[in-house]
């Protein structure tokens, strides 16, 4: 059984993106998966947990922006009894919990900036304290995490210790957002529809061209999520029926209509590959041959501009 089946696609990104993930999987390493939010960096960890050699143990995930700054330490490390008001006895931790296991700590970009560094520790050592304690326990916890915010953004803040950036980024893998990848976007969307009639023992919709042109130029601020959110409402709304462009809601109308086109096709026609290579040298040229930046200027993910590079046999530096 393939356990990277969950993540839908056949976006060059997806691809890059599904094959960095069986390599980390089959090691050891920390894990740091980044991501907007709704882009599936829970899909994604459970899929590497699952491919990994600690299947069968503890998967523990933990939402680090889901509890109150005081509850957090007590939750991931354990506490003592008496360590502070309320602690009637000793309480296990989610590293215990975990030892031997996985351990998933989500929205680590809220993880307070006091708890960071007993974390940090756990990386560099495998030890843990628990609250109140004096005599530190060691652990065997593979730690996967996942930020929806730029860690380097909070770094200059003052908001994130750069000593943990550093363990965690071992290994980044960065999921691009729905509207990077919107060709996967009929593939996820009959994905969605079949798991939804199924669920609801109705008939799948489906979408028309022009209602898939509307989906594939919608900027998606909630990623698959939305897109998952969108297909349950109109697999009970519209079963069994043809969802044309009107049936969509108004956000997905606006801005699609635009005064006309950014480029215009010259009479003659165009050689589109040598196009598209001298736009990609072009972004190189401007940011100096920073990837990140050149593909944020060409509003493509980082791993489709690197299968582009490779496509055309562009030697860059």
């Amino acid at each position: 059984m393939d356990n990277f089946n969950s993540i839908i696609g056949q976006s060059p990104a997806i691809e890059a993106l599904i094959r960095s993930a069986r390599i980390v999987a089959a090691t050891d390493v920390t894990v740091l998966i980044k991501g907007e939010t709704g882009t599936g960096k829970e899909v994604l960890a459970t899929a590497i947990q699952k491919d990994s050699p600690r299947a069968n143990k503890p998967f523990i995930t933990l939402n680090c922006a889901a509890l109150p700054e005081g509850l957090v330490e007590s939750e991931i490390f354990g506490h003592k009894k008496g360590a502070f008001t309320g602690a009637i006895s000793d309480k296990q931790g989610l590293f215990q919990a975990a030892d031997g296991g996985t351990l998933f700590l989500d929205e680590i970009n809220s993880l307070p900036i006091s708890i960071q560094s007993k974390l940090l520790r756990f990386l560099e050592s495998g030890e843990c304290l628990p609250v109140g304690g004096t005599k530190p326990y060691t652990v065997n916890v593979r730690v996967i995490a996942a930020s929806n915010a730029d860690l380097t953004k909070l770094i200059e803040n003052g908001e994130f210790r750069q000593d943990l950036y550093f363990r965690l980024n071992v290994v980044p893998l960065e999921i691009p957002s729905l509207h990077q990848r919107s060709e996967d976007i009929e593939e996820l969307a009959k994905h969605f529809f079949a798991h939804f009639s199924a669920m609801h023992s109705l008939e799948p919709p489906t979408f028309s061209r022009q209602a898939l042109k509307a989906l594939r130029n919608y900027k998606w601020p909630g990623n698959v999520r939305e897109l998952r959110n969108l297909c349950e409402r109109l697999s009970i709304l519209l079963s069994g029926k043809v969802i044309e462009p009107e049936n969509l809601p108004h956000e997905f109308s606006r801005g699609t209509v635009t005064p006309g086109p950014e480029f215009t096709l010259p009479e003659l026609g165009l050689q589109l590959d040598a196009l598209e290579a001298d736009m990609i040298l072009q972004a190189l040229t401007r940011t100096k041959g920073n990837r990140s930046k050149s593909a944020r200027l060409l509003g493509i993910s980082r791993d489709t501009l690197l299968y582009r590079i490779q496509k055309h046999g562009l030697a860059t530096h």
